[in-house]
């Protein structure tokens, strides 16, 4: 009888020592776990911030490209004012130059004239040399009678006058061309000089156009590099949402093993005591959820013209050259949205330019992803299982998004592929 007993004591201090032990060494994995978990929500936390922080700085260069896109335009029709203004001011230069070939024509028949006059008088004076120098005294006392007198009178009278009057024509003429010439030159020295400061103002714009060329530039390379880091961090957060819910998982599977170690433990304490019980057990499987065959589920609730597909396109803020990553569904604001496929949430919360969005692993490396969702219209949690077709959220327009509508992706290992043949 003793020889019976010892063995079912050995086995039952045994058993009661491996009890706490077993408890001991889940409490402690469980530990380790959530500090695992609670080091992964730090690190997705400052990505998430990070990833933020680069938003915000993109939205920031978008908006300074399109500021500088402005005042190039501004600068471009001004150059076009300025070039038109150019012209017109070439067109006055040409045409003062004529009227001053005009003045060049007018001047020497004035001149012309002047020397005409001057010669008549000229001859006037040789002939009077010639024939002696004869006062006008002379020629009046030397008259036959009064009447003679007067005649005499009246003709010196008549070319006094008509030296006087070719003087003064030729001092009007003169004077004329002169003032003439100094008024055209003036008016081509003006347009000259507004010629040369329209110029300089071209040339300024000019410059400060490339200026601006060039910031668009440099905003274009440094919107590319704060577009990787984004990628890289909506990649980082991925990752760490990722690895959480496998922590979250471990920690359940192991919870789950800890429980099922005490209640065998237990259960085998309890039969050592009862030599007639006996000891009978059963196992099983857990079944996680069925996976579809075939084509992902519609998104939406009914079927809708795509506005933009997956690939190259225009980038509908900026309109640079740019790769969409997914496909848009154009839809109205709080319209359902549906699980493609079954699977875990990994990401339900605000997420860089996508807004409100949620993403699900489908296991397999396959997650599908759901963007720009209304304020409030993200309807699970991180770590939630959903089934294919099952509501998730309401479409919306936040993030980089001109209008309401629902950007939908196909990511393998994290890349993005074209959805096209995973729904239609």
């Amino acid at each position: 009888m003793k020889k019976r007993i010892m063995p079912l004591v050995i086995a039952l201090g045994i058993s009661t020592t491996l009890l706490p032990y077993s408890v001991a060494i889940g409490a402690s994995n469980t530990a380790k776990i959530d500090q695992e978990i609670s080091n992964m929500k730090k690190m997705k936390s400052a990505a998430e911030q990070k990833a933020k922080d680069v938003q915000n700085q993109l939205t920031q260069v978008e908006k300074e490209k399109q500021e500088t896109a402005k005042d190039i335009k501004t600068l471009m029709d001004q150059l076009d004012a300025t070039t038109a203004k150019l012209a017109g001011l070439n067109e006055q230069i040409e045409n003062t130059t004529t009227d001053l070939e005009e003045n060049a024509v007018q001047l020497d028949a004035a001149e012309q004239r002047v020397e005409k006059r001057d010669k008549q008088l000229k001859s006037r004076v040789r002939t009077m040399y010639e024939n002696g120098s004869v006062s006008y005294l002379e020629v009046l006392l030397n008259s036959t009678n009064f009447s003679d007198f007067i005649d005499r009178m009246s003709a010196l009278k008549s070319i006094v006058d008509q030296d006087k009057e070719i003087l003064e024509e030729n001092k009007k003429d003169q004077a004329l061309v002169i003032e003439k010439k100094q008024q055209i030159e003036k008016q081509l020295a003006y347009v000259k000089t507004l010629f040369a400061q329209t110029e300089d103002i071209k040339q300024d714009l000019l410059i400060k156009e490339k200026a601006k060329e060039v910031k668009v530039a440099s905003l274009s390379e440094e919107q590319k590099n704060l577009e990787e880091i984004n990628s890289e961090q909506e990649q980082a957060i991925i990752a760490y949402a990722q690895k959480e819910s496998q922590l979250q998982a471990r920690k359940k599977s192991e919870a789950a093993a800890a429980a099922a170690a005490a209640a065998a433990a237990a259960a085998k304490k309890a039969a050592s005591q009862s030599s007639n019980s006996s000891i009978t057990s059963s196992g099983g499987g857990s079944k996680g959820p069925a996976s579809s065959a075939g084509k992902m589920g519609y998104p939406l609730p009914y079927k809708v013209n795509i506005s933009s597909g997956y690939g190259g396109r225009n980038d509908p803020i900026n309109g640079s050259s740019a790769n969409h990553s997914g496909i848009d569904f154009p839809a109205p604001l709080g319209t359902d949205i549906y699980a493609a496929e079954s699977g875990t949430v990994l990401v339900a919360s605000e997420w860089s330019g996508y807004g409100n969005c949620v993403i699900v692993d489908h296991g397999g490396g396959v997650w599908t992803l759901y963007g720009h969702i209304r304020n409030g219209g993200i309807k699970v949690q991180k770590g939630q299982s959903v089934q294919k077709g099952q509501k998730i959220a309401e479409v919306g327009s936040t993030g980089r998004s001109t209008g309401n509508h629902l950007h939908f992706e196909v990511r393998i290992n994290s890349k993005p592929v074209n959805p096209s043949g995973y729904l239609f």
